[in-house]
């Protein structure tokens, strides 16, 4: 049976997989969000298809993106991250998981959960698009905007607009699949 996808997505298995099982699903759980908003991160000025044939890497090497693990990083394990080929070995990438998983334990005491934290931004409930081409699709919005200043204000870094905005996408906070997608309508 063929599929209609949206037209970002390629032949590659591993692409329609994540398009047809993640992209665009209401995601709550708290380390699932604090992992994709790091990988969000090490997309910047990449393709996402860079950071998706690599996220088990990216798994193994970040302790499956566990923040309580995260916090403990010291010099010798951010060293041994930069020297680590199945990342991207980008110093300021790297050091930014870090700092995110401090924020993250600070947003945690603030908030009932990291979760509830980010959703805030759509109202507690996903914003659904109805796009009839990608040409339409945005690369930032106003809520991107606001989510990306309140992160940084909180101490997160790599959480510019545009990142926030995939992070939004691929979290399910929006649903940016067009109008033909079969993934439009689930």
């Amino acid at each position: 049976m063929h599929r209609r996808r949206c037209a970002w997505v390629t032949n590659e298995p591993l692409y329609q997989h994540y398009h047809d099982h993640e992209w665009g699903i209401p995601v709550y759980d708290d380390h699932q969000l604090f992992e994709i908003l790091c990988l969000e991160g090490a997309q910047a000025g990449l393709s996402w298809w860079t950071i998706l044939q690599r996220r088990e890497y990216y798994r193994k090497a970040f302790d499956q993106f566990m923040p309580e693990k995260i916090v403990h990083y010291n010099e010798t394990k951010l060293n041994q991250l930069l020297q680590d080929k199945g990342i991207i070995r980008n110093k300021l990438k790297i050091k930014s998981v870090v700092t995110n998983a401090h924020a993250y334990y600070k947003i945690k005491e603030r908030y009932p959960s990291f979760s509830s934290y980010l959703w805030q931004f759509v109202d507690g409930k996903p914003i659904k698009n109805h796009w009839e081409s990608i040409d339409q699709v945005p690369a930032t919005t106003t809520k991107s905007h606001q989510m990306s200043k309140q992160l940084k204000r909180d101490g997160f870094k790599f959480v510019g607009p545009t990142i926030c905005y995939a992070f939004m996408q691929a979290s399910g906070m929006v649903n940016d699949h067009t109008v033909d997608c079969f993934r439009y309508k689930l």
